[in-house]
């Protein structure tokens, strides 16, 4: 705790030793002492929305904890850290009404509001553990990740809104708790005027919130508590709930959030990721919230309504800190220069990409026009498993190097460790292998929701001794690390190992392709081929050269065993609206699966998977005749 007026820590008292531990709070004006004045008990230092909230209320109430980037430019709204109090303890109390205690687990199926934030914050609260499914999950996902998790109660929205369209949340939340026993309770917030089918389990969140108190006290946590789970796929196609726990992830996503983006009290940290992913958790709510922040909360997408919309947002919001997608950078560039020299970005001081390895021309594009060859580019790797960032360019010596396309240097704590197939740790630099890390850090996963052995086997037995990334790297002769990608992203050609970043990498360098992405295929004589799928800018001609050209770049990049049998022109790549292309969608085209393509409701835009499957099979044809 902390004392009101001069931000100073308090001690911990200890009145009875088989009392839980408290302390004491000088009386404040009711304003600003979310306590009414008086003991605060029960509550410890590892209390997630203390870190998060009362102490920044204490400190600066009216200092403002997020500023909400609505889906329609120009209206965005701000939420003071006192205001973000009242609604995260509305909330708690409106949950605890209805039954949800301490351990009990709620999953959150919203868009990007300040209202899903306090959801995530009022859960930490009261003990609860929740689970944040990402708003674009069909009823089917979300209803399997209700089930694996047993959650008691869901808080979604009447509807979504992205892009200019409406998204209807709770239809898809009234399909999958039809087979959801365990639910007993649907908490409904309102995002736009649209009336809504409202069943006996269903609570309209607003009405019940203003009924109760701002005041709500934290329950007592354990540092090994769980704080939330969040589920990620897995090799065998079930989502894994990964589990993070109250003390060591807050603090690793604080110190990470701090260090590698260098944040200063005063700067507004932009992070465009939605808060169904690690990424939102970390870096758009308890990172940034923790450490006093102003943080972003991007309810859009980067071309609504045009190309400029990421550029006049930094702009108008003088977004100090942007972090974002290589993906998203790749889709800009296509649209050139012009869309984001419209706009005024001298605000800007670092840039950061998050995701997946940056390729070389789009992080060129993102440094030199973005962020006009001044601000500082981290080219940041972690996982969901790992809760904040583990390798990045930043923190440094002053004036250090940061070598484009590249994670670079490990964050304090963090050993990586290269092996080989044998499981032997290899030594030296210039050097590739399977990426681990050879101590635990403060935001490593638990476990695997109810599933501890497949946690061991996923992550530790392959290597024992060590966490496995499932990544590949390669350690240059500086001692640096490069991401070469999944380990399970391999080629395998006529006995050469082949990442298809690597492909992927060498032809992005080609000016006319923005994007692409390589899959490998069964190959009669070699074992294994690798397809790539291109995406070419829209002024492009001549589109056998650009093959062609390609093709040369990447024999002369990697090898001339590494260029691919076949490259397909696609409008656009199969993607979820994270921005990760969803290549086990690829790969089952070009294997003739297209009947188990799986649920791509998460796809930004399904339809896609019609475009590709017509394109493929045109090319097929004109094989077939020419051969």
């Amino acid at each position: 705790c902390w004392h009101a007026d001069s931000g100073e820590p308090l001690d911990w008292q200890r009145t009875d030793p088989g009392e839980p531990l408290g302390c004491q709070l000088p009386a404040l004006p009711a304003a600003g002492n979310p306590w009414t004045g008086g003991a605060l008990t029960p509550g410890n230092p590892w209390a997630a929305s203390l870190n998060c909230l009362d102490q920044h209320v204490h400190q600066s109430p009216d200092r403002v904890a997020l500023i909400w980037e609505k889906d329609e430019p120009g209206t965005e709204v701000k939420i003071t850290y006192r205001e973000l109090l009242d609604m995260t303890c509305r909330l708690a109390n409106t949950l605890k009404k209805y039954g949800v205690q301490k351990g009990d687990r709620v999953a959150i199926y919203m868009s990007v509001t300040p209202l899903a934030v306090a959801a995530m914050l009022a859960c930490a609260r009261i003990g609860a553990i929740h689970t944040v499914v990402f708003a674009g999950f069909s009823a089917e996902s979300l209803a399997g990740r209700i089930i694996d998790s047993g959650c008691k109660a869901v808080i979604t929205n009447n509807q979504g809104l992205r892009g200019g369209r409406a998204v209807e949340l709770k239809k898809t939340v009234d399909e999958a708790v039809k087979n959801c026993p365990s639910i007993k309770h649907v908490f409904v917030a309102q995002r736009t005027d649209s009336t809504v089918h409202m069943g006996n389990r269903d609570i309209p969140l607003e009405e019940e919130m203003a009924k109760e108190a701002p005041v709500c006290a934290p329950e007592s946590m354990d540092s090994e508590d769980i704080l939330f789970m969040l589920y990620t796929s897995g090799s065998t196609g079930k989502p894994k709930g990964i589990v993070h726990t109250q003390a060591g992830y807050l603090l690793y996503a604080a110190v990470t959030h701090k260090h590698v983006f260098d944040y200063q009290q005063g700067d507004v940290f932009g992070c465009v990721a939605d808060i169904g992913w690690i990424t939102g958790h970390s870096y758009v709510v308890y990172g940034p919230l923790c450490n006093g922040g102003t943080s972003v909360l991007f309810e859009s997408t980067p071309l609504y309504p045009d190309p400029g919309r990421y550029w006049e947002t930094v702009q108008r919001l003088k977004i100090n800190q942007f972090y974002g997608a290589p993906t998203a950078v790749r889709l800009l560039l296509k649209y050139g220069d012009k869309w984001v020299k419209k706009y005024d970005r001298s605000s800007l001081k670092t840039l950061g990409s998050v995701g997946e390895p940056i390729n070389h021309e789009a992080w060129q594009w993102f440094y030199n026009v973005v962020g006009d060859s001044r601000c500082t580019l981290v080219d940041t790797w972690w996982q969901t498993e790992t809760g904040g960032i583990c390798i990045a360019p930043r923190p440094s010596e002053e004036g250090a190097d940061v070598i484009p396309a590249m994670a670079m240097r490990p964050f304090f704590g963090i050993i990586p460790a290269l092996m080989d197939e044998n499981g032997r740790v290899i030594e030296g630099n210039d050097v590739s292998g399977a990426l681990c890390i050879a101590q635990p850090w403060p935001g490593l996963a638990r476990t695997i929701y109810g599933d501890h052995q497949r946690f061991i086997d996923t992550y530790f037995k392959m290597y024992p001794g060590y966490y496995f990334t499932g990544d590949g790297a390669y350690r240059s002769s500086e001692g640096y690390y490069q991401i070469t990608g999944r380990m399970d992203d391999v080629i395998n050609i006529s006995g050469h190992r082949l990442g298809t970043a690597e492909i992927e990498d060498a032809m992005d360098e080609h000016p006319a392709v923005p994007e692409t992405a390589v899959i490998g295929y069964p190959h009669e004589i070699k074992g294994e081929g690798a397809f790539a799928f291109i995406v070419l800018k829209e002024d492009t001609a001549h589109t056998e050269r650009v093959k062609e050209e390609l093709r040369s770049i990447v024999a002369s990049k990697i090898a001339k065993y590494a260029v691919p049998d076949h490259v397909l022109v696609v409008k656009r790549l199969p993607k979820t609206r994270s921005g990760k292309i969803m290549r086990r969608v690829l790969k089952k085209i070009v294997t003739d699966q297209c009947n188990d393509l799986g649920d791509v409701t998460t796809l930004d835009d399904p339809s896609i998977v019609t475009e590709i499957l017509d394109a493929y099979q045109k090319y097929k044809t004109q094989q077939s005749a020419s051969s």
